[in-house]
């Protein structure tokens, strides 16, 4: 089965847990890629452009695919997809985009797509993160961002997508702000009022429950019945 990450906000966490979700494939032997349809922010190198959350996807992958569908849209500017497209003078197709997952589909077994800040960032003037997750009809994984204000982030989020009709997989508690006060009240919040199941805790910089809670999806991901519609 694939899946869509999705986050709270920027800086939640998401290509960290996506890189996760995918080296956990990697030592299962899942052949897996990592998708990042639109990535805005990127540095000009004697390489070519380089986006710091695709460099990260392509290297945890298993499986290689052609840059051009790992990331079929890269943009300099950091800002919503809408606005640094537009700037850079680009129209994004969405065929485009479903085109490349479709042959990254072909090639592995899992396919992780990694959204664009939150679940309902503008991809064009009319058409929004949620929407391509409905596109590529796929269930969502959110990823919060532990901080101050997180909770409220997280619940609107958690009832967006639930409007939205897709198949919910569960959360990941990222813990972004180590010296938030009431933390353990805060969890127990989120673990009370979001939709179940918590994946996982992954508490700052800790590769040991960042990787138990890749492990959770990855479990969900390749159970035998796992697959909530079809591709």
């Amino acid at each position: 089965m694939n899946v869509f990450i999705t986050g709270t906000d920027t800086g939640a966490g998401k290509t960290h847990f996506t890189a996760a979700v995918l080296r956990a494939c990697g030592r299962r032997g899942v052949a897996a890629i990592g998708m990042k349809p639109i990535a805005s922010g990127a540095e000009e190198t004697p390489a070519g452009w380089h986006n710091e959350d695709v460099a990260a996807l392509r290297a945890a992958a298993p499986v290689a695919a052609p840059d051009a569908d790992i990331n079929p849209y890269l943009f300099a500017l950091p800002a919503s997809p809408h606005i640094a497209a537009a700037a850079a003078g680009v129209a994004i197709d969405i065929d485009v985009i479903e085109a490349a997952y479709r042959r990254c589909a072909a090639q592995a077994g899992v396919v992780v797509v990694e959204g664009v800040g939150g679940w309902l960032v503008p991809v064009t003037a009319d058409f929004l993160v949620a929407d391509l997750a409905a596109r590529l009809a796929l269930p969502v994984v959110m990823v919060v961002g532990v901080r101050l204000g997180c909770i409220n982030h997280a619940l609107l989020s958690a009832r967006a997508i639930a409007a939205s009709g897709r198949p919910w997989l569960g959360y990941v508690a990222n813990v972004v702000e180590p010296d938030l006060q009431a933390l353990p009240a805060v969890l127990d919040t989120l673990e009370r009022q979001l939709p179940g199941p918590c994946l996982g805790v992954v508490n700052w910089r800790d590769e040991e429950s960042l990787g138990r809670a890749a492990e959770a999806l990855v479990d969900a991901l390749t159970a035998p019945s796992a697959d909530p519609e079809p591709r």
